[in-house]
């Protein structure tokens, strides 16, 4: 499980395959078997693989929803960004659409009005929902009102971390 300080709530990657696990038996456990997984990128990319696995579904894709910009910096509203998923593809299948949490919940709602709009059969799931959110996923491992400390996004990029690729020799 993931561990927590006053302030924020910090994902491991114990934690992570934990969540993904339980989530899997949970997608399941509810009678649902996705045909594709979609991942909301960026966040949802690396859950969205391990609940394929955990489901065994090999057939995967991404939608690419910009929303938060940096730590409590967001655009006015959530923007679909390139490459496009291709949406014909989606119609009449049964779509797991997976991110790495609903916080305001405006990138989900985005997301899975995008998806039904284009005739898909649509479950949400994430791995944390706080209580702001504006749509409750259909799925989801924990709830925190805390910022999520994720093991895969907490350090920044490697750039931020290094001050910028050396130069090549």
């Amino acid at each position: 499980m993931g561990e927590a300080n006053e302030e924020r709530e910090h994902l491991t990657w114990d934690g992570f395959g934990e969540a993904s696990r339980s989530l899997s038996r949970d997608i399941l456990a509810a009678g649902f078997v996705p045909e594709v997984v979609v991942a909301i990128a960026r966040g949802g990319l690396l859950p969205a693989g391990a609940i394929a696995y955990g489901l065994g579904i090999k057939n995967c894709g991404a939608i690419n929803v910009e929303f938060y910009t940096g730590i409590g910096t967001v655009l006015d509203a959530p923007e679909v960004l390139p490459p496009a998923l291709d949406l014909s593809y989606l119609e009449g299948r049964k779509v797991l659409l997976v991110d790495d949490v609903a916080d305001s919940g405006r990138t989900l709602d985005l997301a899975v009005k995008l998806l039904v709009d284009r005739g898909a059969e649509v479950r949400s799931v994430t791995i944390y929902t706080k209580p702001t959110t504006i749509i409750e996923p259909d799925f989801s491992w924990k709830r925190t009102d805390r910022w999520i400390n994720f093991p895969w996004s907490w350090k920044g990029s490697v750039l931020e971390e290094d001050g910028g690729l050396p130069a090549s020799a």
